[in-house]
């Protein structure tokens, strides 16, 4: 997955509460957004790099979508990153400006990788309003991808522990120590709501195909590539 190392990105929002909510006959242009895209059944389309909602700082969620709206929304997110499919998504990568991301990961993978990377399964959950800051100094490197970049891998370092704070999508407060490959995800999901893709932070003497990923670098670990594409690792 998604080097430049980052603290905690902007002010810390006051929770939202769901009785704040904006009413059906109070519809905000997000709201009117995403009912426009939630018009049809089925995946969301993803939007690539190049658009410029991927390249701006998201809006707090603060009920601009109404309970039956937000959840409707969360379920097309969740079916969306099903499908394509990945293990987060984030509402610009729908074409959203909302502070809200997605998160699964049944980490599905042989043992050597596993450990090597630290992954381990991550039940769906959702993320309102997202913050992390790093817990230690330790950094680990490996491949990742993006589905807003498709077809390409690149080597990021990023922090091997992070703390990350916000909410869930009932507006309860979320504050939890991600380590491992599901820091790695959180990290990559609340960049994204800061107008951050992985490249911003990847070493780009690493970028691969995917052609190139199954061919050469199916490696737990990126030592391999290190030394043939001639980039260092933490």
């Amino acid at each position: 997955m998604t080097c430049v190392t980052q603290e905690r990105e902007g002010p810390v929002e006051a929770p939202w509460h769901p009785g704040a909510m904006a009413t059906p006959s109070d519809r905000t242009p997000l709201a009117e957004l995403v009912e426009e895209l939630l018009a049809t059944d089925g995946p969301l389309p993803i939007v690539a790099a190049g658009e410029p909602v991927l390249r701006r700082a998201t809006e707090p969620f603060d009920g601009q979508l109404d309970a039956p709206l937000l959840a409707r929304f969360v379920e097309a997110l969740r079916i969306t990153m099903h499908a394509a499919p990945g293990v987060g998504l984030a509402a610009p990568q729908v074409g959203v400006p909302l502070r809200i991301a997605v998160i699964e990961d049944p980490a599905p993978v042989p043992d050597e990788v596993r450990v090597a990377r630290g992954r381990a399964p991550q039940p769906f959950r959702v993320l309102v309003n997202p913050s992390y800051e790093p817990v230690g100094t330790a950094r680990a490197a490996f491949f990742e991808g993006c589905l807003s970049v498709p077809g390409w891998q690149a080597v990021v370092a990023r922090h091997a522990e992070v703390r990350l704070t916000g909410e869930d999508e009932q507006g309860r407060p979320v504050d939890e120590v991600f380590t491992g490959w599901p820091a790695r995800i959180v990290q990559h999901e609340t960049d994204h709501l800061d107008g951050m893709l992985y490249l911003d932070r990847a070493e780009l003497r690493s970028l691969s195909s995917n052609q190139a990923m199954s061919e050469r670098w199916t490696q737990p670990t990126p030592e391999t590539a290190a030394a043939s594409l001639g980039f260092e690792l933490p």
